[in-house]
């Protein structure tokens, strides 16, 4: 096994050198002797050709291989199109495990015979992929009596892929130390901060005790959800190699015969699997990564009278996370997309922290303004219908704004366009006619009318503090002032005192304005869902005015 190792790990280094040769000497060397425009004008071929022969050592390897063309496949924000759209369709594709060895790593696993375990298990998998394969199989009566549980999968990690890992991330490592020496790929990505991210997700993909976690997560979620329904754990048979399974294969989400065969519409699931998309992303803040049609079923259920079917979600190995902070500029981009506002969606795309401070913005809002002129609000049949060269000059000129920008997507916001992708494809496919603006809208409106709750509060929060400042700060004015008197250095100018006086009215007038303009504007936001709140406000932002004109009288 040493000696395989040792091969994958110079096979991948010998891939990276070579194409950082090839780099090298056509965008560095070349156009130093004049050669540029040769450079520029092969440059499309060039990248293309090198994401074929990446995809065929994918293929060919496994492991890691394969996640990393799928990862590079969404770097958008750091790789040209014409490597993302050659490495956008690399699947699993590797042979599946002989049994036999199946057998042997989860007997290991679970210290014990598959026959002492499991009543039956089927030998050919149902999924095999580059990390790990599944198997159906029956519980043994006992454990199905106390888990309430018959049918499960068993998913079982290939063989020694935890050294293929270790190996591929090795390498990996190594061709990130040599990509940040150079200078036109350090001035666009942190490659070792990439690699490092990479990692962290595929040593948690490995880890199934983390995604029966995640599963559990999720379950919690969607609790009280009559739309979602998620596969139980059999913990009992889980390990961190070995992950059991509730059985809860139904009608994949795509196959739009099978649903018209069970009485259900394809075209009236497609709103319901966005609405549940949108409340992870925007709401949960937990989301599944992977949505593709493969993740989900549609499973009949004939005890719900509205909606006899629910969706049911599987795999939980690739989760994103969204922060608070994250999650609200999220809201506000999804706002500004809803209203198509070009200039409010970069505005919330710098909130979220994607665009870097000196980045010139005005360029990207001009192009997601003419977006939303030309194409916002088309569904997907209407897309069909506009002049393919309109697209291509479009995406030609919008993807030269985006990658001259000074911005690098972190990782989950990453995971979010993927998973945001993904839905939307599903959704197309179940309803050609689908237009995702319709699902986006309503709730965008409603997190509009949450948001404005939110800013009801702030500014409340911001009078009480004003008020607090307004209340101390004259009389901290005055002990200064008088700590002046007392020290060393007399203070005794008139001048002076009648200096701090009107500084004392000013900063009151000053505090009391902003009071005053905060409830008025609380209050015009507060009346228009409660007439008597908000004129109460209102008239209350009076107060402020007057303690704010009231000193000045006498003191001038």
């Amino acid at each position: 096994m040493a000696g395989e190792a040792r091969a994958r790990y110079r096979r991948i280094l010998k891939f990276a050198a070579w194409h950082l040769l090839m780099t090298w000497w056509f965008e560095l060397f070349l156009p130093r002797v004049g050669l540029r425009k040769l450079t520029e004008r092969n440059r499309p071929q060039r990248m293309r050709r090198f994401a074929r022969r990446f995809h065929g050592l994918a293929v060919e390897l496994g492991g890691l291989m394969i996640k990393v063309g799928q990862f590079m496949s969404s770097r958008l924000d750091v790789l040209p199109p014409e490597i993302t759209a050659e490495l956008e369709g690399l699947q699993d594709e590797v042979p599946p495990v002989p049994f036999p060895a199946i057998r042997a790593l989860a007997e290991a696993e679970l210290g014990a015979p598959l026959e002492s375990v499991f009543a039956s298990i089927e030998e050919v998998p149902i999924a095999a992929a580059s990390l790990g394969q599944a198997h159906r199989a029956k519980l043994l009566p006992g454990i199905a009596e106390d888990t309430g549980l018959s049918s499960v999968v068993f998913k079982v990690q290939r063989p020694g892929i935890d050294t293929i890992v270790d190996v591929d991330l090795a390498a990996l490592r190594r061709v990130g130390g040599w990509l940040s020496r150079i200078r036109i790929v350090s001035n666009r990505a942190d490659v070792p901060a990439l690699i490092k991210e990479f990692a962290h997700t595929s040593l948690e993909e490995i880890d199934y005790l983390n995604e029966a976690a995640n599963s559990e997560r999720f379950a919690a979620d969607f609790v009280d959800d009559h739309r979602v329904t998620v596969p139980g754990v059999v913990w009992e048979r889980t390990t961190r190699r070995v992950l059991t399974l509730e059985d809860v294969t139904a009608i994949k989400i795509t196959d739009a015969g099978s649903l018209r065969m069970a009485g259900i519409d394809p075209a009236s699931v497609a709103p319901v699997f966005a609405s549940v998309m949108f409340d992870q992303l925007f709401t949960k803040g937990f989301f599944h990564a992977d949505p593709h049609p493969g993740n989900i079923f549609v499973t009949p259920d004939s005890t719900s009278v509205e909606r006899p079917w629910k969706l049911t979600f599987i795999d939980f190995g690739m989760m994103g996370e969204v922060p608070a902070k994250t999650r609200s500029g999220l809201r506000k981009l999804l706002i500004a997309a809803a209203s198509r506002d070009g200039k409010g969606l970069v505005a919330a795309i710098s909130d979220v922290g994607v665009l870097m401070p000196s980045a010139d913005t005005a360029e990207l809002e001009r192009a997601m303004t003419q977006l939303f002129s030309r194409f916002g609000g088309m569904g997907f049949a209407e897309l069909r219908e506009v002049d393919p060269r309109e697209f291509r000059d479009f995406g030609a000129e919008f993807g030269t704004v985006i990658r001259s920008l000074p911005f690098q997507l972190p990782e989950n916001f990453l995971l979010i366009i993927r998973a945001m992708s993904l839905t939307s494809g599903v959704c197309s496919s179940l309803d050609a006619r689908f237009n995702l603006w319709d699902s986006v809208e309503p709730y965008a409106a409603q997190l509009l009318r949450d948001e404005r709750g939110n800013l009801v509060s702030d500014i409340a929060g911001q009078a009480f503090d004003a008020a607090a400042v307004a209340l101390r700060l004259p009389k901290r004015l005055d002990g200064l002032v008088t700590r002046f008197e007392d020290g060393t250095l007399q203070v005794s100018n008139r001048r002076l005192e009648r200096q701090m006086s009107r500084l004392i009215v000013l900063v009151r007038r000053a505090v009391a304005a902003v009071i005053f303009a905060a409830l008025l504007v609380a209050g015009s936001v507060v009346r228009s869902d409660d007439l008597v709140l908000g004129n109460v406000v209102m008239i209350a932002s009076a107060l402020p005015l007057l303690y704010g004109l009231w000193p000045g009288r006498g003191t001038q």
